[in-house]
């Protein structure tokens, strides 16, 4: 028989959500553990510069906010496990969380798994991951010096990308399915005013090629239908990300493979809430992630005190 830890509360996932979740229910008195698959952090982690979170008028790295939270956190008496959750399911009035190295019984569960990069699938992308191509600025920027990238969108996180690339490569084009950014514009007009950025509108990425590196990206226009080819030492994509909801199966109501909650962060299953960027939410930010999480911390402690 597996191992089994009992709780109250069990906090799925250690970025900022999960993170704010466990400091609010440490503080409401709950019995909690927080699980993370590896170390705390999340996408919030690679955020080179957050220049949008209250109380930091000169900005603050994704890497150091995460460890002030951490710090935080274990200050304030969270207690940390190590472990990916593989499924949950109903047992008794509770729920019964299966992971890679043991189980947990909970009665209740904040869910703050976040989201993940979502990629092209485009010829090449899979082939060359490490190889040219990168999903992560900050991680792998620094391979780039003095060369030639892309990097693909043109939201926030693209943007960002480029304007982090740009101190370390030597030219980096900006590839947008669009003619006009979706960035917001403090940072849209900070990235059009670098002489080595270069925006390719109206343009999508058809393969990415190179044989044991990225050598180039295959372009296809989709006003003039044109299709090119641009040279490049590596690719950054940032085309958004797709919620980690793959092991809840159908156990709660998803949309687009979001969650769905109401205002108090409840999901469809009682004693079930979520938080972050894993929820269905018009905004997804570190400021609205520590929100939601501290609605979330809330409900969860409403819902266990009423069963104690």
């Amino acid at each position: 028989m597996p191992e089994v830890k009992d709780h109250e509360l069990v906090v799925v996932g250690g970025g900022a959500a999960g993170l704010t979740a466990g400091i609010y229910a440490v503080r409401y008195g709950l019995d909690l553990v927080l699980l993370a698959a590896g170390a705390p952090g999340g996408q919030t982690a690679t955020a080179t510069t957050i220049e949008n979170f209250p109380g930091f008028p000169e900005g603050i790295s994704g890497a150091e906010l995460i460890m002030r939270l951490t710090q935080q956190a274990q200050n304030t008496g969270v207690s940390f496990d190590s472990a990916e959750v593989q499924q949950i399911v109903p047992d008794q009035g509770r729920w019964r969380l299966l992971t890679d190295v043991r189980e947990y019984m909970t009665t209740a569960v904040i869910l703050t798994v976040g989201a993940s990069p979502r990629r092209l699938k485009i010829p090449g992308e899979r082939d060359l991951f490490g190889r040219g191509v990168s999903y992560c600025a900050t991680c792998d920027g620094f391979f780039y010096r003095g060369q030639t990238v892309a990097v693909i969108g043109g939201g926030n996180s693209a943007v960002e990308e480029a304007l982090y690339l740009s101190d370390i490569a030597e030219k980096v084009y900006v590839i947008h399915r669009r003619d006009e950014l979706r960035a917001e514009k403090v940072v849209a007009d900070r990235a059009l005013r670098k002489p080595n950025i270069q925006f390719i509108w109206d343009t999508v990425p058809t393969e990415i090629r190179g044989e044991d590196a990225v050598t180039s990206v295959a372009l296809h226009n989709k006003k003039t239908e044109e299709d090119s080819e641009v040279a490049v030492d590596g690719v950054f994509v940032a085309v958004g990300y797709e919620p980690n909801t793959g092991f809840l199966g159908d156990l709660i109501e998803l949309r687009d493979g979001f969650i769905v909650t109401d205002q108090r962060m409840r999901t469809s299953q009682p004693g079930i809430f979520a938080a972050g960027d894993v929820r269905d939410t018009p905004l997804r930010q570190v400021a609205t992630a520590v929100g939601d999480a501290a609605i979330a911390a809330d409900s969860a402690y409403r819902y266990v005190a009423e069963r104690r």
